[in-house]
């Protein structure tokens, strides 16, 4: 059976609100598994998903980064209108915001292979091929998670893995205000820049396209099938349990 990835794009929302939303998929994911497992007369578990969003101005810390990585105080965050959240993710500190695309894939790795830094290899190469589709050469830099142009950081990662169900995932910086990364040390790293895709291409770009081509290569790279146009209302069906889609 043909594995199936359903595509959300569910606009810009609050970092807390979107980080609800994929544990409570990951949940969902994890708890159809484990019923199939036990009683695959049942009926099969719903499909891997893939959320896209943007946030506001929010700079985040994953569980094993340095709080000092941070900058600015609670009320220089206030003044730029910009909040600070610890969350659950691997990783250091980094920046969301308004012309970011943030990718949330909840993949059961177990249809695909469990294996997480093979799986980040994996989130590294659709954004790479996502580049190269507008003339921008990225890569990887040896020992360091995300894609890169020369020196440059254009994406970072950061996933969280719970019986081999994702969480957490990308950033790509389309059309970004790279001023707010001054205000921390990107992803812990204090001797590399950060750029965007657009200031790369010496021109905007239109940022749903940009989400199209990342659907595109991410459903290839996985051997998956792309259920796009999918919405925030529809993620809520889904979470309800009224909407099944085979994996």
């Amino acid at each position: 059976m043909s594995k199936s990835v359903e595509i959300f794009d569910i606009g810009r929302i609050p970092y807390r609100e979107a980080w609800d939303l994929q544990r409570r998929l990951q949940k969902q994911l994890i708890d159809q598994k484990l019923r199939f497992r036990a009683a695959p007369e049942e009926g099969k578990p719903v499909s891997d998903s893939l959320l896209f969003v943007e946030h506001p101005h929010v700079y985040t810390l994953g569980k094993s980064g340095d709080a000092g990585h941070l900058l600015k105080s609670a009320a220089e965050l206030n003044e730029i209108e910009a909040e600070f959240i610890e969350n659950d993710r691997g990783g250091d500190i980094t920046y969301h915001g308004p012309g970011q695309i943030v990718g949330y894939p909840i993949l059961d790795l177990d249809r695909h292979f469990t294996d997480v830094h093979k799986y980040l290899r994996y989130l590294e190469e659709v954004i790479i091929k996502t580049c190269s589709d507008f003339g921008i050469k990225a890569g990887r830099i040896d020992g360091l998670t995300g894609v890169w142009v020369g020196q440059q950081k254009i994406c970072a990662m950061g996933i969280r893995c719970s019986r081999w169900v994702t969480m957490h995932g990308f950033a790509l910086n389309v059309s970004t205000d790279l001023s707010y990364f001054d205000h921390i040390v990107p992803c812990g790293i204090s001797d590399k820049k950060v750029s965007g895709l657009s200031e790369l291409a010496g021109r905007s770009l239109d940022i749903t396209e940009v989400k199209e081509r990342i659907a595109v290569h991410f459903a290839n790279q996985f051997g998956a099938h792309a259920v796009s146009g999918k919405t925030l209302s529809d993620l809520k069906q889904k979470l309800s349990g009224s909407v099944a889609v085979s994996g």
